[in-house]
């Protein structure tokens, strides 16, 4: 395996807020499939209300959600997952995410992910792990930044 490969699958496996159940193996098969894309400065990932059709896996860089202004927005960074609420439940994304910096990420689509995971069920169930506990996390990120500004 190329060396570039080498690291960026080190960066998507070692990302305490990725995908965290994914093995060596699930990172290869995902990769290969995978598109390579880069997002200047302001430019948009995912918008909010249209179909993402996929996932992206944020290589380098730093993203911003832009949820509304009422709530906290969140920041991607490397290793990071971004589309997966749309991914999930095959419907327009509820946030925009905007590139803070130059990103680049690997873009995998539904069909593509869906061979994988008839292919290989025991990758379907960790990746699908690993977005329960992404997305378990950053609900638990949202309520305790809304509990610190009731408090202020």
């Amino acid at each position: 395996m190329p060396k570039a490969i080498d690291q960026e699958m080190s960066v998507l496996s070692s990302s305490k807020r990725g995908l965290l159940y994914l093995t060596t193996n699930d990172w290869t098969l995902i990769i290969d499939k995978a598109s390579r894309v880069k997002f200047r400065e302001g430019q948009i990932l995912v918008q909010k209300g249209k179909t993402t059709n996929g996932i992206y896996l944020l290589l380098k860089g730093r993203a911003k959600v832009q949820v509304s202004a009422q709530l906290t927005s969140p920041t991607l960074e490397a290793g990071e997952i971004c589309g997966e609420m749309s991914f999930l439940e095959d419907r327009s994304a509820s946030a925009s995410v905007r590139a803070e910096e130059e990103v680049e990420a690997y873009h995998i689509d539904r069909a593509a992910l869906q061979s994988l995971f008839e292919l290989f069920p025991h990758l379907a169930s960790r990746f699908y792990r690993s977005l329960a506990n992404n997305l378990s996390r950053r609900l638990r990120d949202l309520i305790e930044s809304r509990a610190g500004q009731a408090i202020d």
